[in-house]
């Protein structure tokens, strides 16, 4: 994609656009249409997005695999502790009313941290399938013999047949 000079400065000047609107869905969603899921679907396509215009590997240099991994996990992690938590201050899991001074803000507070657990999660795990299915095409393309000889064992064992 080196060659399609527009394409990249015009993705360079939507990218942060993106991510900032899957903040704004993020942090929205108590008071209107968004909330964890939309936001972490919009933050992960403008992640894909970068890599669909500067490449895989440029990608994984600067969002390493090990990182998704990590953050990924934080998202489950965050969404069970906050359950955890309310188990802890004498609620029922996941029972938010008890995570504040009174129940709205407990409300507030329990809701918002659900919500960017699910967004970190559903970002990551797009990016990380996204990294799954385009890395497994890039080794195709590294070894071009290996498809080959696939393709020829299929062949052998259909005549044998």
């Amino acid at each position: 994609m080196e060659h399609h000079i527009v394409l990249r400065v015009v993705a360079k000047s939507f990218i942060p656009v993106i991510l900032l609107f899957a903040l704004y869905v993020q942090f929205h969603g108590d008071y209107g249409p968004g909330g964890g899921f939309q936001a972490g679907v919009i933050f992960g396509s403008g992640i894909i997005l970068y890599a669909l215009i500067f490449g895989l590997q440029t990608t994984k240099k600067v969002l390493p695999q090990s990182v998704i991994h990590h953050m990924t996990g934080m998202g489950v992690l965050l969404y069970a502790g906050i359950g955890v938590l309310s188990l802890i201050k004498g609620g029922n899991f996941l029972d938010y009313s008890v995570l504040g001074a009174t129940p709205a803000a407990g409300q507030h507070i329990g809701i918002m941290l659900i919500e960017l657990g699910v967004g970190v999660t559903v970002a990551f795990v797009m990016v990380s399938l996204f990294y799954s299915f385009a890395g497994y095409r890039q080794k195709d393309l590294d070894d071009p013999a290996a498809e080959d000889d696939d393709e020829q064992d299929w062949i052998e064992e259909s005549d044998q047949e």
